[in-house]
């Protein structure tokens, strides 16, 4: 397939802000794309290039791509240095200087989906000597051959900075809408759909099923064209990492169980953070909550693992709690969240800041998948394979209760102990793969934080010269666009042995520039804290439409992604809750 037949559709969909639209446009393509360039297309219709589970990226910075635009359009870097600054978009710049360019290509190419895919993933592989002029080769080949419009999405795909709001939602509808016998009249104004509700619902839930299984549209896309048989083929494995399934929140106990129902399961809520440990032909893999591989960050991990689960193969999901060695006494998440970037004297840091794992769910096992199956039954499996060993791998605490005073006694004792809370879950429920359902029930003992993204930030003056200051931070939507919600620099310190630092974020966001004028700076959104608050208020000020009250930065979250950021339905009901108390 031609590349332009893409950019033709990335130009629709930027052109509206309404979800049904978009996905017709997409369904559309997808009804016209060739088999074999069906997961090329499904990748960089999100601006990716690798499934959401294979954590690779392209990794190429704006200045090596502004070389690249340079090489291919004869135009001089500062003029293309001029122009960035001018219009903020490096995708926006390659259009026009590939617009005017004064270098004629000989024998130029139309450019193919496979060609552009081709070219861009191989950017990701390279590394060494001579690398960038490598990775400056294979971008300036595309533009060369580019059209003005085909280098912007190019450029803007590159560094992974696509623009068009394509949330997972949207992808998923559109390949309800591509494969199922749908009548689809649509104009400027608006879009009619002539289909069975039932059977769409069905579809639905197939074609939402196999994604929470495989976590991979191209998978996915693959199997639909075939049919529902095949979805239904769709299975989890083991190292290949899914979505966890995450909790929604409650004020109190009453509150509930009313959502879960009685007899509950009721879990000590940890302060630590996910990990989902795979176990497959002998090895063992470690992923956290933002499916990034950490397995050479734990190796006390995979051997507490190797030495204290009895299983061929298994998915399970647990908390790493971090534990003082000396006092033997549990700690917050910020004592022990550098274990997960850090990539160098890891068997010291490993004995400085150890961790306990609580495992307290169990996805497969012995060739067998268990989303479907009751929790009590997962745990019973859990409770037979898991040998425990304190401060190495522990089962979850837990009590089954339907009394208010037992599930009260049981929360104290939690918070005696230093955890946040409880996990209040349904004795029945099943597991749901990135999705915040009724049937798990966190109740914690301070307010609910808030994990947000930084988007952009200012250059410090005075005695922060030289940082990154007053970050502004954004939540998403359901089409995965960032929402500004307000400003925040309370609770980053000065000096790195007292906590999060100025200097540490400002070293973790210099990478991440996407644009700079004056003291303003943006950055691709990578980097989750999470945010303590006094309240949430409507704003005009910001694109969310909300801001918050009196900010402060709790931590640093390296085992989130933006994907994990706090969505705007949550902050709309986080405010309507508030209201009400």
């Amino acid at each position: 397939m031609d590349y332009k037949t893409l950019v033709e559709v990335y130009e629709e969909i930027e052109k509206t802000s309404k979800r049904l639209a978009k996905t017709y446009f997409i369904s559309n393509l997808l009804k016209k794309t060739p088999v074999n360039d069906l997961q090329r297309i499904i990748l960089l219709l999100r601006g990716k290039l690798f499934p959401e589970w294979d954590k690779s990226k392209i990794g190429v910075a704006g200045r090596l791509v502004l070389k690249s635009i340079a090489a291919a359009s004869g135009a001089h870097n500062t003029e293309i240095e001029n122009l960035w600054r001018e219009l903020g978009d490096l995708g926006l710049v390659a259009e026009k200087v590939i617009q005017n360019k004064t270098q004629i290509t000989l024998f130029q190419k139309n450019l193919t989906v496979e060609k552009v895919f081709s070219n861009l993933q191989k950017i990701a592989t390279i590394e060494g000597m001579g690398s960038v002029d490598r990775k400056t080769k294979l971008i300036s080949e595309l533009l060369s051959n580019a059209t003005p419009k085909e280098a912007k999405y190019i450029v803007r795909t590159v560094l992974e900075d696509l623009r068009v709001g394509i949330g997972s939602s949207t992808m998923r509808d559109a390949i309800v809408w591509a494969f199922l016998p749908i009548d689809i009249n649509f104009d400027s104004e608006k879009i009619s759909i002539d289909v069975d509700r039932e059977e769409y619902n069905k579809m639905v839930e197939i074609i939402q099923s196999a994604l929470d299984k495989s976590n991979d549209f191209g998978v996915v896309v693959r199997a639909a064209t075939v049919g529902i048989s095949e979805l239904e083929k769709v299975t989890i494995i083991p190292g290949n990492p899914i979505k966890v399934m995450l909790a929604q929140k409650e004020n109190n106990i009453d509150d509930a169980f009313k959502r879960v129902g009685t007899p509950a399961v009721i879990e000590f809520k940890y302060d630590g953070f996910r990990m989902q440990i795979h176990k497959f032909q002998d090895q063992i893999k470690i992923f956290t909550r933002r499916l990034e591989e950490v397995t050479k960050q734990f190796p006390e991990v995979v051997k507490y693992v190797q030495e204290n689960i009895g299983a061929e193969e298994f998915i399970i999901d647990c908390e790493a709690v971090g534990y003082d060695s000396k006092t033997e006494k549990y700690l917050v998440f910020q004592h022990i969240s550098q274990r997960i970037r850090r990539k160098y004297d890891i068997e010291q840091l490993a004995q400085k800041l150890p961790v306990e794992i609580n495992v307290f769910d169990i996805l497969f096992y012995n060739g067998e998948n268990l989303l479907k199956r009751a929790f009590k039954d997962r745990r019973v499996i859990l409770e037979k394979i898991v040998k425990e060993k304190k401060f190495e791998i522990i089962l979850s605490h837990k009590l089954i209760t339907s009394s208010k005073e037992e599930a009260m006694k049981f929360y104290d004792e939690s918070v005696r102990k230093g955890n946040e809370g409880i996990m209040v879950k349904n004795i029945e429920g099943i597991y749901k793969p990135g999705s915040r359902v009724g049937t798990w029930i966190k109740v914690k003992s301070t307010m609910d934080t808030l994990d947000l993204v930084i988007v952009s930030a200012e250059w410090g003056e005075g005695k922060r010269s030289g940082w990154f200051t007053s970050f502004t931070l954004a939540c998403i939507d359901d089409d995965g666009n960032l929402l500004e919600i307000g400003k925040v620099g309370t609770g980053v310190k000065e000096k790195a042995e007292e906590g999060l630092s100025f200097g540490e974020l400002t070293e973790l966001l210099k990478p991440l520039i996407k644009t700079e004028k004056g003291r303003e700076v943006t950055f691709k959104p990578e980097i989750v804290l999470e945010i303590q608050f006094e309240e949430i208020q409507k704003s005009p000020t910001y694109s969310s439409g909300y801001a918050l009250r009196f900010p402060r930065v709790k931590t640093l979250r390296e085992d989130r992604s933006p994907e994990d950021a706090c969505t705007l339905d949550r902050i709309k009901e986080e405010f309507e809750a508030q209201k009400k108390s």
